[in-house]
């Protein structure tokens, strides 16, 4: 936990109401994201119980099993899911626009769509159960002993698509509430507790008479605020088990088709105050405005989402059940780069985060008091000069600056003018002086005076930091070219009948 983290948290501690940790909503929201609340039968994994699913907020659809250790009927399940989520992302794909990729000769115009679908579930837990039902279910047969229906194995490979993606911090298609709603506003709880949605959601929107804290205590009673799942309240476990056990022993298809709309109507009872916990989130989440770099990132996941849709209409084989050692290799480097290139996003939108990185050292703000506009330097080639002005920011008393002359900053008002510190000097009252170099960021200008806007005023207050939100991604060799070291060049996948015989537990 960072310092402004936890001074926020104990802030909110002291005064029963959550923290801002953000000024900005740094993930995609879509107008119609996918709710998915799922439950699962207690002591197994991913033994699909029940969910409630859609897009509608008055109307979700209720998926139930009546008898989870039923394997038709957990395939029964599957389908019906599928018939929902596959029916969103098709309609996801209705329209498309053109975009460029590459550069020079190697430009290419493609098309991606204009919207991609976005699943949205309780908690981390939820993101687990997307990633093992895709699992247990896109390398399923649709022929032979195991057949399943067409739609079966398509749903598994798209929540496995679903899942891999909800890795990468840049990514909004699988996102969990808890951790997008902890992401923005610290609570006067433990990390631990910001897992459970009711409590969370309890501190950042506690009734009309109340604080979050004593909401948040209230919110811990499971008969009130059932658990958000996929797990399910023990209390709750044995009362279905009764109702089970009795639909089991009914003596006629009428007496079982009654004590089954009994188990309808507990398990929809389970989940849906979670149901209105995610949508109020939504509603709560929307009203931050939405970060600067967040419709990139959301046009990134546009195209992944076009490519892998074509990709399963042109070849359809379903994920690997492992990553080959070049896959995961280049997939563990696309993360890494994901993730430092989110961190400097966040930063650059949001001065609430940057603060972070002034107390660590990593950027600092100052006041312009000098410039110089008309500076040449020596260039590269002998006897050259090239145009290079400075500007000197003046830092107040509080500001740490622990970065060496000859670091390369940025400064988030002009993130296409490079920077280079020259200079750094203690004043006598404890604050610092920057000079710094500047380069590119003046309208294509090589020479002297700078266009209006592009080169800093006296007065003018900026922040410089060592964070590049635009940095080139690690080059890693193709795939025909890995050394052997990694396993060579990988072979294509191919489904085999072992796959379809995968027990679901």
């Amino acid at each position: 936990m960072s310092v402004l983290s936890t001074v926020a948290t104990l802030t909110a501690s002291r005064t029963g109401r959550a923290e801002p940790l953000t000024t900005v909503r740094h993930q995609h929201l879509d107008e119609k994201p996918f709710v998915l609340v799922p439950l699962t039968l207690a002591g197994e994994a991913c033994a699909p119980l029940a969910a409630l699913a859609g897009t509608d907020p008055e109307h979700p659809t209720l998926l139930t099993v009546r008898q989870p250790r039923n394997r038709a009927e957990r395939f029964r399940f599957a389908e019906r899911l599928a018939a929902l989520l596959l029916a969103y992302i098709d309609g996801c794909r209705t329209e498309t626009e053109p975009y460029t990729v590459g550069r020079g000769k190697e430009k290419e115009e493609r098309l991606r769509c204009r919207r991609a679908p976005q699943l949205l579930v309780p908690n981390g837990e939820g993101i687990s159960y997307v990633r093992l039902l895709g699992r247990l279910t896109r390398l399923r047969a649709t022929e032979g002993p195991y057949a399943v229906d067409q739609s079966v194995p398509t749903l598994g490979k798209w929540l496995t698509w679903f899942a891999d993606l909800a890795e990468f911090p840049d990514s909004g298609v699988l996102l969990a509430m808890t951790r997008l709603l902890a992401a923005n506003w610290a609570t006067g709880q433990s990390s631990s507790e910001d897992s459970h949605l009711a409590s969370l959601l309890a501190w950042i929107d506690p009734p009309e008479g109340s604080d979050g804290a004593r909401a948040a205590r209230e919110a811990e009673d499971p008969a009130v605020w059932p658990p958000a799942g996929p797990s399910t309240d023990p209390v709750f476990d044995r009362t279905l088990h009764e109702l089970m056990t009795r639909y089991d022993e009914a003596s006629d298809g009428r007496g079982r088709e009654a004590v089954g709309r009994q188990i309808d109507r507990e398990l929809s009872g389970q989940m849906l105050p979670t149901w209105r916990l995610m949508w109020r989130g939504v509603e709560l989440l929307r009203e931050l405005p939405e970060g600067a770099h967040v419709p990139g990132r959301w046009a990134l996941d546009r195209r992944w989402f076009s490519e892998y849709a074509e990709y399963l209409e042109a070849d359809g084989r379903p994920q690997a059940r492992r990553d080959q050692a070049v896959r995961a290799a280049r997939r563990l480097a696309r993360l890494e780069d994901a993730v430092t290139r989110y961190e400097a996003q966040r930063a650059y939108d949001d001065p609430l985060v940057m603060a972070e990185y002034e107390l660590t050292g990593e950027a600092f703000t100052g006041t312009v008091t000098a410039r110089d506009g008309d500076r040449f330097i020596p260039g590269e080639r002998p006897g050259s000069q090239v145009w290079r002005p400075t500007i000197t920011l003046r830092t107040g008393t509080d500001v740490r600056v622990d970065l060496a002359v000859g670091t390369e900053v940025k400064s988030p008002a002009r993130p296409g003018q490079e920077a280079r510190i020259l200079e750094v000097r203690r004043e006598d009252d404890g604050g610092h002086a920057v000079v710094l170099q500047l380069k590119g960021g003046f309208a294509r200008k090589r020479t002297p005076p700078a266009p209006p806007g592009t080169l800093a005023e006296a007065g003018e207050e900026l922040t410089y930091t060592t964070l590049n939100p635009t940095a080139m991604p690690s080059a890693l060799p193709d795939e025909e070219n890995t050394p052997w070291t990694h396993g060579g060049p990988p072979q294509s996948y191919e489904p085999t009948d072992e796959d379809a015989e995968e027990t679901w537990e």
